[in-house]
């Protein structure tokens, strides 16, 4: 496994984020554990979750599996890079009382204290804002989380799906307060099909030194073979990647790229993972197995080198919307 800084701290994670987004709803607690043993194995030791992995009446029981995962000992703990997020509402019935969603002060205590109990952890290394919370002024929320960090309950503060703009205010807020290092790492949708945030997340985050990691980095299965694993096994694909192939002017980009690919000799997934890897800024991309299979081939993606020639390919297939504001102006 290859390390890196994230963004602009000392933290050195893995190339590769082990997401827990499927642990609970459609990978059961030992399989989970598997997985993210094969994962610590590998070298992998940033594990990013959230508090409302585990959806509608199981919201939480992500973080739970983890927590029974680490209770097994090990240096299990010790060795991993834990990422959470705050702002869901964690009603199971989807009503949330007041001030228990979002991110006001009172809300982000309470929050922490929860998964703190669920993950059977006394700190959380990245607590991350998992959107923008429009109505809660920076002020607030950087007051609540330096009581966080001085109570040794928190070491770090990411955002998630957070536009340029508001990772530029979150971080000159921090500065102007002084003794808050702010933002230290950013989470959002980017990959070969979705490259939005080249125009203004990334500078943003490189301009304040934050890390990118980048989720859905196979955009929904898209980009992993979909139509090769239809035409040779018959599996259709299914959910964001089905939606986005009955477009026809779509499917013919994705062809084009399975075909380039198959040409280089390359598998799609592994492509488009090893592709994030070579963009600046980024961090790693997480990675959400199933199986212990996926696992091992999102490994193989941290070794892969692309030539230049499969790069300027993707790039023909895939273009970006270039640069903030040459994109859309003069």
């Amino acid at each position: 496994m290859k390390y890196t800084q994230l963004g602009r701290t000392g933290l050195k994670v893995s190339r590769l984020v082990l997401g827990t987004m499927n642990f609970g709803p459609q990978t059961n607690e030992a399989d989970s554990h598997a997985i993210m043993d094969a994962a610590l194995g590998a070298g992998i030791n940033f594990f990013d979750t959230a508090n409302v992995y585990g959806w509608g009446e199981n919201k939480g029981r992500t973080e739970e599996i983890i927590g029974n995962w680490f209770a097994k000992g090990g240096e299990r703990r010790d060795k991993v890079v834990l990422a959470t997020k705050v702002y869901g509402n964690m009603a199971a019935d989807g009503d949330a009382w007041p001030n228990h969603d979002k991110l006001s002060a009172l809300n982000i205590r309470r929050a922490v204290d929860a998964s703190l109990k669920r993950l059977q952890t006394d700190h959380i290394d990245i607590y991350q804002f998992h959107h923008v919370d429009r109505r809660t002024p920076f002020e607030e929320i950087w007051q609540a989380i330096d009581v966080l960090v001085q109570q040794g309950k928190i070491l770090y503060v990411g955002s998630s799906n957070f536009p340029g703009y508001k990772i530029a205010q979150a971080n000159e807020i921090a500065a102007h307060r002084g003794g808050t290092i702010g933002l230290v790492s950013e989470q959002c949708l980017y990959n070969l099909a979705e490259r939005r945030a080249e125009m203004e997340v990334i500078p943003a985050a490189e301009e304040y030194g934050l890390g990118v990691i980048p989720w859905s980095p196979l955009h929904g299965g898209l980009l992993g073979g979909v139509i090769k694993k239809e035409v040779e096994g018959g599996r259709r694909a299914s959910g964001r990647a089905a939606d986005s192939l009955a477009n026809t002017t779509i499917r013919a980009q994705i062809q084009a790229y399975e075909d380039l690919l198959d040409k280089h000799g390359v598998e799609p997934g592994e492509a488009a993972l090893a592709w994030l890897l070579t963009r600046p800024g980024v961090t790693g991309p997480i990675v959400g197995p199933r199986t212990a299979e996926q696992l091992e081939s999102a490994i193989r993606a941290v070794e892969l080198e692309l030539s230049d020639e499969l790069l300027a390919g993707l790039d023909e297939i895939f273009p970006g919307p270039g640069p903030s504001p040459e994109a859309f102006a003069w």
